[in-house]
Formats: C-alpha cells, sequence, structure tokens
C-alpha cells in the first residue's frame, strides 16, 4: 500500500487539485491522495501532498507555519486580491521608501483577525465563498484569525515591493496585501507569491513537474515510502489540530 508524503514545488496556474489529481493517477487506483495547504493559482511553491493512511495526517500539517516570498503592487485594488483580478479602483502611489513600507508591515506584526478573501475555499454553509460570487450572490464576511511573525520589506521599485512573509495557518496573504494598501492610502494586490517553507518542509527538496513527470509509478510508489523514514520527526511533531 503505498503511504507517505511528497514535497511538490507546484507551478503557477496550476490549482492544488490539480497537482493532486496528477499524483493520484500515477499511483494505483483507489490510493487516497490529498494536500496540506491551498495554494491560489498564481503561486508557486510547497505543497506537501500526502498518500495513503499518511492522508490522516492532513489536518495536523496544515497547521504548521509557513514562509512565503514575493511581490505586491501598489496602487491597485483587484476582486480577486490578487492582479489576475478585475481592477476595481486605481490610485496614485505616494512616495515611499524602503524603510517607509518596512514601517507598515511592523505594524502588522502579531495577531490579525481579518475576512478571509471573496474568491477562497473558505465555506459558509458548506458552500466556498468563490462560488457566491461566481453566482451573483452576496459574499458572507468570514473572520480568520491569524499571526503574522516576521514581514521583512525587500526592495522597492515602485509600484512594486518584494517581502518575506513569515505566519501561522490561516494567513491570506492576498487580504494582509490589501490591508497594507489601506495602510498607505493607495490599495495594493499580490503580484507574485511563493511559498518557501511550511515547518521544516523547504521549496527546495521538492520536486518540479518535470521532475515529478518523469518518474515511472513504483518509483514514485519508492519515493512516498522513503518519505516515512526522512520525515518521520517533522510528521511526529506537527501539532494536533
Amino acid at each position: 500500500m503505498t503511504s507517505g508524503l511528497l514535497l511538490f514545488d507546484k507551478p503557477e496556474g496550476w490549482t492544488s487539485h490539480d497537482a493532486v489529481a496528477v499524483v493520484r493517477r500515477m499511483l494505483p487506483g483507489q490510493t487516497k491522495v490529498g494536500h496540506c495547504g491551498t495554494l491560489d493559482p498564481l503561486a508557486t511553491g510547497l505543497l506537501i501532498i500526502l498518500a495513503g493512511p499518511c492522508t490522516r495526517l492532513q489536518g495536523r500539517l496544515q497547521g504548521l507555519d509557513k514562509v512565503y516570498a514575493g511581490k505586491i503592487r501598489l496602487g491597485v485594488l483587484t476582486d480577486t486580491g490578487d492582479i489576475t483580478g478585475r481592477v476595481l479602483e486605481q490610485k496614485s502611489v505616494p512616495s515611499l521608501t524602503v524603510a517607509a513600507v518596512q514601517a507598515c508591515l511592523d505594524s502588522l506584526l502579531g495577531v490579525q483577525e481579518m475576512a478571509a478573501p471573496a474568491y477562497s475555499a473558505v465555506k459558509h454553509k458548506g458552500r466556498p465563498l468563490y462560488k457566491y460570487v461566481r453566482a451573483g450572490l452576496p459574499v458572507p464576511v468570514k473572520l480568520r484569525t491569524c499571526q503574522v511573525l516576521s514581514w521583512k520589506a525587500l526592495a522597492l521599485e515602485s509600484p512594486d515591493f518584494e517581502h518575506r512573509l513569515s505566519c501561522s495557518s490561516g494567513t491570506y496573504v492576498r487580504s494582509l496585501a490589501e490591508l497594507v494598501g489601506r495602510r498607505l492610502g493607495c490599495g495594493a494586490t499580490v503580484l507574485t507569491l511563493r511559498r518557501e517553507r511550511i515547518a521544516d518542509f523547504r521549496v527546495e527538496d521538492a520536486l518540479d513537474l518535470g521532475m515529478l513527470k518523469a518518474l515511472r509509478g513504483e518509483e514514485l510508489q519508492r519515493l512516498f515510502a522513503s518519505s516515512l523514514a526522512r520525515w518521520s520527526k517533522d510528521l511526529a511533531a506537527a501539532p494536533v489540530s
């Protein structure tokens, strides 16, 4: 029986479900496959894929802290919270320095309560919020509590700034970007996003799409099996959610 975890470097344009579907097709029929922590299609980077009995660890692994890096575009507000959405508002960007942006990010450290993005898989009465949007219905406000552990402004080339964010599970970077835009008075949206780390699991150890597709089914099964030994301590240390 196939069981274990796989670290996958999700490409842009794929959903997390797309990645799971590819892996499932490569494994023996009826093998249960899942993932830990959805990545938006725009985002790239680390996705933990579980197979077999290890899918029972999904809830525990989803609760781990995460690290993201990417770019946020100032002066733009979209309906999705990222650059793929419909532009709702555009404003001029004030003259800023990296230090000024950093001061804004510092003001957001700690526990935050914010609304989940309308275009998200968060459910209300069993229905994802994005389905309310697509049906033209009012989108219920679903508040989520998260913790911003550290947030660094790495570079500024207006209207974009590069950043690296360390945060708790349940953090919506799109919502944080919009909050930055409100604090700076010009609006903001996610331009690029890459998940670099989930606890001690790192994207440097992940298979990219080319590497995954080059594997035969039995090779993939062996990778899942070997992961149990390699990551056993990390799996044991995952919090119970």
